[in-house]
């Protein structure tokens, strides 16, 4: 039987899925996850007895934290596809394209699938954003890595598929046959969200070429990761020194940690990079000329870089968030490596936090209607995916403008997987 993997990438969260003969089903490619569907998108390296072993995945998490944050823990790596800034990393001595990083994790899904099904499979179709970036070039230069990630992994044939595409053909399978809808398509992931309006309609027989049912597709730079830090800079950066500032040495002016600094601190996966000793001594300087009470503040961030448990103090971060979207509010709780946390936050609160990143996406669901020629009366039906589409405030937008009872949803971290498994049809 042949076999065709479809995998989705997503800057927190992977999936895989095969298509074996026109038939396609999720595996379960990660375990020790509570959701075996569902591979975290964790790179973990950690240096014992002078080797070098890597985790993905929820072993990797488990790794970290049993190893209390010591190794280097990267997540995110979706994100630097498109930044040339980001050429090579060091690794205890070893030298790593960004490529290279990406392709480790591609080999242990398809490594862990060829196990499932038990044969090897070279053909993939991968998932990718509307938007890498909003610059042409290196929207282009995000794509081309990650097929020189996925060939370095053993992959030989590679086709891509816009990921609410993919979960618009997922939402499509489950309709009875014969039926036709317009379809508006929200796919919220960590990195970005993307917007698709196609025309679905469920026939008899193998899956035919379908782009002219996509009407329009939108997409902005902007998903469950930026809501974090959104959090982290309004309600716990206060503990790590954000508001401090002291006199100068060289004058009555006051000065603060960077912007620099600051905007490193609102992204986890960014914080170890604050290890630059420059950075570490505007640190102490600041600590030094600081207010007595001031400097337990900024003892947090030297303490919070040099422990890089940023993926910790975030996991908690994003706990909250979730739990705001079924209560009207919640507390940031972390306790450990020296700091105590405990802030109340509200669902008001948040949304006011927000609420200019939601005013983008609402922008960016109006410029895609416009692109197809329809208006919100045009649309059958609302389909919705990844883990902000439960974010009450994000949901109200489809709720006003389309009607509660056309919108839908689906597993917030497989169906884009699945429908990259059904694109396998078409390549057949």
């Amino acid at each position: 039987m042949s076999a065709i993997f479809g995998i989705d990438f997503g800057t927190s969260n992977s999936a895989l899925s095969v298509n074996m003969d026109g038939k396609v089903r999720l595996l379960d490619v990660d375990r020790e996850n509570p959701i075996s569907n569902s591979l975290k998108s964790i790179l973990y390296f950690l240096k014992e007895d002078g080797q070098t072993t890597s985790y993905v995945g929820y072993e990797g998490v488990k790794a970290y934290i049993e190893n209390e944050a010591d190794g280097r823990y990267m997540q995110s790596i979706k994100t630097f596809l498109p930044d040339t800034a980001f050429d090579k990393t060091n690794i205890y001595g070893k030298s790593y394209t960004l490529e290279e990083l990406i392709a480790i994790f591609l080999k242990v899904m398809k490594e862990r699938g060829q196990e499932i099904i038990k044969q090897e499979v070279s053909d993939l179709v991968l998932g990718r954003p509307v938007i890498f970036s909003e610059d042409r070039e290196r929207d282009k230069i995000a794509q081309d890595r990650l097929t020189r990630a996925a060939q370095i992994a053993g992959f030989k044939n590679i086709s891509f598929q816009l990921e609410p595409i993919a979960a618009a053909l997922a939402y499509e399978n489950s309709l009875e046959t014969g039926t036709e809808q317009i379809v508006l398509v929200g796919d919220f992931g960590a990195g970005s969200s993307d917007f698709t309006i196609y025309k679905a309609g469920k026939n008899e027989g193998p899956t035919a070429a379908r782009d002219r049912d996509i009407l329009s597709v939108g997409g902005v730079y902007i998903g469950g990761d930026v809501f974090d830090s959104e959090i982290m800079r309004e309600k716990v950066a206060i503990h790590y020194g954000k508001n401090v500032e002291a006199k100068s040495m060289w004058s009555d002016n006051l000065f603060g940690l960077s912007p620099l600094v600051i905007r490193k601190l609102m992204q986890w996966h960014l914080i170890p990079q604050l290890r630059l000793p420059r950075t570490l001594d505007n640190i102490k300087e600041l600590k030094v000329r600081a207010k007595f009470r001031d400097k337990k503040l900024l003892e947090n961030l030297e303490n919070l870089i040099n422990a890089n448990y940023g993926y910790l103090l975030f996991r908690s971060i994003e706990r909250t968030k979730c739990e705001l979207s079924e209560k009207k509010q919640s507390h940031i709780s972390f306790n450990g490596y020296d700091i105590s946390i405990d802030e109340l936050l509200s669902r008001e609160e948040f949304e006011g936090f927000i609420s200019d990143k939601v005013a983008s996406l609402n922008a960016c669901i109006d410029s895609t209607l416009a692109k197809a020629s329809l208006s919100c009366s045009d649309i059958d039906v609302v389909f919705l995916t990844g883990g902000s589409s439960y974010i009450p405030l994000i949901r109200e937008i489809f709720e006003t403008r389309i009607g509660k009872d056309k919108i839908r949803s689906a597993d917030a971290f497989t169906s884009v997987a699945y429908g990259l498994g059904l694109q396998g049809n078409l390549l057949g």
